[in-house]
């Protein structure tokens, strides 16, 4: 049994989470979050995935499976475990990080359900004719592909297919209309911001993501990584105030001669550990390239990591 302080740092060092909470739960056991949900977390904590990548198993008998996880077999046998008897329809990705979607070629192969999810890694980058580095789950590529808006009809449960590009330009959230829960993946986590890393992960989708995630009728989140979001308007309130502060110690940093990101990263995360300043590089990156994009930086040459940029 774990259970975290109720007061939790975001990585970004910019907010803190604005809620308080315990989040207890046994690695490998299946628990009962609501009528129509389950969840299973994998033993594989870390910097990017706090305690671990949760599994959702959605509906009662004939079931749908969000994110199988890591490719981890003792993972994959406490999901299989966790709905023995019962059939699996449909596997659904929200997008193909490492954590997220490989144990969907084994839980198909042993289940015979279908996978869903919005296309292969990079997918959405790649209409717009932008190439993804490797790094993603190049395997995954799902046998239906789902667009915004569809329903995916299941067993006494139906899923809304909500495209939330930014995290990753393939990332799809899904709500469980019953109960108006949608399960956010990376793209809104219940512990801290999420990395936005180019090219495949895009700052402008990122923010235009998250607003249209306040359009919605979402009464809960369900994210992959930390608790859940009760309050979901306030908390992606908090999260695009954070993204507009670092914005403006961007434009801060170049005011004061600050002109590479190398130099920018220790001033504006001052209490972060160093060996997270490559992360934190790139998301100060994807943020600078927004700010080109609003026409409130400019950069000479080739837009890269360790270019100087600068005010109009």
């Amino acid at each position: 049994m774990l259970t975290l302080p109720t007061r939790l740092e975001d990585p970004d060092m910019a907010v803190k989470i604005p809620f308080t909470y315990r989040f207890d739960f046994e690695y490998g056991k299946m628990q009962q979050l609501s009528p129509r949900i389950r969840r299973v977390i994998a033993n594989n904590p870390g910097a990017f995935s706090f305690t671990g990548t949760g599994t959702f198993i959605i509906g009662r008998g004939k079931v749908a499976m969000i994110d199988p996880g890591p490719l981890m077999e003792e993972h994959i046998e406490a999901i299989l475990d966790g709905i023995k008897g019962e059939e699996v329809t449909h596997i659904l990705i929200t997008h193909t990080h490492m954590d997220h979607s490989p144990a969907a070629r084994i839980i198909k192969e042993r289940t015979g359900a279908k996978t869903y999810g919005y296309g292969p890694h990079g997918e959405g980058k790649r209409e717009q004719g932008v190439k993804v580095e490797e790094g993603g789950d190049m395997d995954f590529i799902p046998d239906v592909k789902v667009t915004h808006g569809e329903i995916i009809k299941g067993h006494g449960w139906n899923l809304e297919a909500v495209y939330t590009p930014g995290h990753t330009s393939n990332h799809m959230c899904y709500q469980l209309q019953e109960e108006k829960a949608l399960f956010t993946g990376d793209h809104v986590m219940g512990w801290s911001t999420s990395i936005i890393s180019p090219p495949d992960g895009d700052m402008t989708d990122y923010m235009n993501s998250l607003d249209l995630l306040l359009q919605r009728n979402d009464e809960i989140y369900w994210p992959n990584h930390g608790t859940c979001i009760t309050d979901p308007k306030s908390y992606v309130r908090s999260f695009i105030t954070h993204r507009q502060e670092r914005e403006d110690q961007i434009l801060n940093c170049l005011s004061n001669g600050l002109y590479k990101i190398q130099d920018m990263v220790p001033t504006m995360y001052t209490d972060l550990d160093i060996n997270m300043y490559p992360a934190a590089a790139r998301s100060v990156f994807a943020a600078i390239i927004r700010l080109i994009e609003m026409d409130r930086v400019t950069c000479k040459g080739e837009l890269k990591l360790d270019s100087r940029y600068a005010l109009p």
